[in-house]
């Protein structure tokens, strides 16, 4: 048996992208994954393919700004398959501008998912994973939460958030529960529709031409996951190899 195989992982944000990737990697490699997202449309043909594939799957409606929403959805998985092994905090936004721009609601929206959305993943899980006394949270940050470049600055400063409050979980939370921050260099994903601003829209265009498949930031997740017990992967960043940064 593998370290992943029969391990329940929940995935939020899986309904496109990175999260609908690793949803079918890891249920193709064993797991039981509990897939939320606010798109239960896409969720629900996600979940018939991964089943008619043979693999083990739940999904349930997630708004992540919702605290009370990430508490039921991992009480959810806890009662479907009697514990919580890995939530992959993946949910987020990145509707890019400039600051002069003053789109006040968007960075709002942006630290809403990107930050409060992890952090109410944490206040969900970790007491189930300290009852356990093992879990692993895997948070997904970005190559933004390295470096800042214009129209980026709320997104990269949210992402930043995630790698710091990722550490600061890692060193209290001890031996029994590892912490993973992956950071994604430009991937193949929907985040660049949320993008209204016209000159940063354009400009992501060109950025994106190197985008890697979102199988490859999926991949990096079941190394992360499939590691001993005794293995924590901290930190890891994922870019094109054609990427200057």
């Amino acid at each position: 048996m593998s370290e992943i195989e029969n391990k329940v992982v929940l995935i939020t944000g899986a309904s496109s992208g990175i999260g609908e990737a690793t949803a079918r990697l890891l249920a193709k490699h064993g797991a039981h994954v509990v897939l939320g997202a606010r798109r239960t449309d896409r969720l629900a043909a996600l979940a018939d393919e991964i089943a008619g594939d043979g693999g083990s799957v739940r999904y349930r409606r997630l708004d992540v700004t919702q605290r009370e929403d990430v508490a039921a959805f991992v009480a959810f998985a806890r009662a479907t398959f009697g514990r919580v092994d890995v939530i992959v905090n993946n949910a987020g936004v990145m509707p890019l501008s400039n600051l002069e721009a003053l789109k006040v609601e968007e960075w709002d929206r942006t630290i809403d998912v990107n930050i409060r959305g992890v952090l109410h993943g944490i206040a969900a899980a970790l007491p189930v994973m300290q009852q356990q006394r093992r879990g692993h949270f895997v948070n997904l940050s970005s190559i933004g939460g390295h470096y800042v470049v214009p129209t980026a600055a709320v997104y990269c400063a949210t992402k930043f958030a995630v790698r710091a409050i990722s550490d600061g979980l890692r060193q209290e939370v001890g031996g029994d529960i590892r912490v993973t921050v992956i950071s994604p260099g430009v991937t193949e994903s929907e985040l660049a529709d949320t993008i209204t601003d016209p000159g940063a829209r354009e400009g992501m265009k060109e950025f994106r031409k190197i985008a890697i498949p979102a199988a490859a930031i999926a991949r990096a997740i079941l190394f992360a996951i499939e590691q001993p017990p005794e293995v924590d992967v901290s930190e890891m960043i994922v870019r094109p190899t054609a990427s200057p940064y």
